[in-house]
């Protein structure tokens, strides 16, 4: 998502009028950007991509733990937080020569200790579960970095969510899929398995014009020279947009649960216009609007697919069959319509008989996805009918 956060905070600068953050490299895993404290309340405040928001602190060449332990000790971290605050560190590192990351950790929370007994007679104390102030070390063969994460719990915890199903999107990777997708608001969008309701979710966010951040709290409210005012006034400072008369975001679920859930959370989300959703199987949905649109879903694959069906099938036919009854679906009844699928199963468009025009790579935390699209033609089923059986 490195591609869509650029654009993304490139979009910040320039609707919050900021003079000062400017967008600089993509590296794996995130976007380099500078700016004044305040650019950092507003990427907090604003992106719906990002997981964090990390403040450089250092950067070294090392060879060996102890020029990690120098460099972390050099640092004022008691111009940021003071030695009552709790504390949390996390290293990543990628090609790493060192032996061990969690001796590496040791060292970093060590030699933030250490500065603090030197100077005050006392050390903060460790909160792996709800810490104050979140220290990031990131490894790679020859370079250590040592951040200060001014945002606190990760940005895709946005505060609304408080039911999910069983395997729920993040709320930044729902965004950046609707990102990639091409979904602007104003334009009809479909989840046929909407599940706890994410994708809908942040897509109804984007059209009212909330800011992912609004409501809940940062880790740079609790730094010593944070001002409040500024604060406050960026967030009364957005101005919502005009709710839409005619819905054009639509939802599904073949479980009632879900679509109960997905309601409860829109409500929690602060939506307040209608977002229409039905119990209904993926297989038999219509089109919600006349006007083509995009459809955005996740569906379910292994054990998920049990629920929509005759759960004593082995877990490949009812695969088989799911996914053949939705492209019917898809190619009888949505020409004309843009279909994005986000999958863990990379076998998809074989099982849906469908080529795909696009797929791009995603990471779901650890398992690895694709996001195929697949345009739907007008005629596409009276092409494929025509077909002598032989070539099938």
């Amino acid at each position: 998502m490195e591609a869509a956060l650029a654009e993304e905070l490139a979009e910040i600068a320039q609707t919050t009028h900021s003079a000062t953050l400017k967008v600089h490299n993509q590296v794996p895993g995130g976007v380099h950007c500078s700016g004044d404290l305040y650019d950092a309340y507003r990427i907090n405040l604003h992106s719906r991509i990002a997981s964090r928001v990390l403040m450089r602190m250092g950067v070294c060449h090392y060879q060996n733990e102890n020029d990690i332990y120098d460099l972390v000790l050099a640092q004022p971290w008691e111009e940021w937080f003071g030695v009552d605050h709790t504390i949390r560190v996390d290293v990543t590192a990628i090609k790493s020569p060192l032996k061990s990351i969690e001796f590496t950790t040791l060292k970093i929370k060590d030699a933030v200790c250490d500065r603090f007994r030197d100077m005050y007679g006392k050390r903060p104390s460790v909160d792996t579960r709800e810490p104050d102030m979140r220290i990031a070390g990131f490894l790679d063969q020859r370079q250590f970095i040592v951040y200060l994460d001014t945002s606190g719990e990760a940005l895709f915890k946005r505060g609304w969510r408080s039911e999910t199903g069983d395997a729920p999107l993040r709320e930044n990777l729902a965004a950046g899929l609707l990102r990639v997708s091409g979904w602007k608001p104003g334009m009809p969008l479909f989840d046929p398995m909407c599940g706890s309701g994410t994708i809908l979710c942040e897509a109804a966010q984007m059209v009212q014009g909330v800011p992912p951040g609004a409501r809940r709290r940062f880790a740079f409210e609790k730094f010593h020279d944070f001002d409040p005012a500024p604060w406050l006034e960026m967030k009364a400072s957005f101005k919502p947009n005009p709710l839409p008369s005619e819905p054009t975001i639509f939802g599904s679920d073949i479980s009632g649960d879900m679509v109960a859930m997905t309601r409860h959370n829109l409500r929690n989300a602060g939506i307040l216009f209608d977002v229409p959703l039905k119990q209904i199987e993926a297989q038999q949905v219509q089109p919600p609007t006349a006007t083509p649109g995009i459809l955005l879903t996740n569906p379910p694959y292994g054990e998920r697919i049990g629920v929509r069906g005759d759960s004593t099938l082995p877990e490949d036919e009812l695969a088989k069959s799911f996914y053949a009854d939705l492209s019917k679906t898809l190619k009888q009844r949505f020409a004309g319509w843009t279909a994005y699928l986000f999958t863990a199963d990379l076998n998809l468009p074989k099982m849906l008989r469908l080529k795909e025009s696009r797929k791009t790579p995603f990471f779901n935390g650890a398992l690895e996805c694709r996001l195929f699209r697949f345009d739907m033609v007008a005629g596409f089923n009276r092409r494929e009918e025509a077909k002598p059986k032989s070539e099938e």
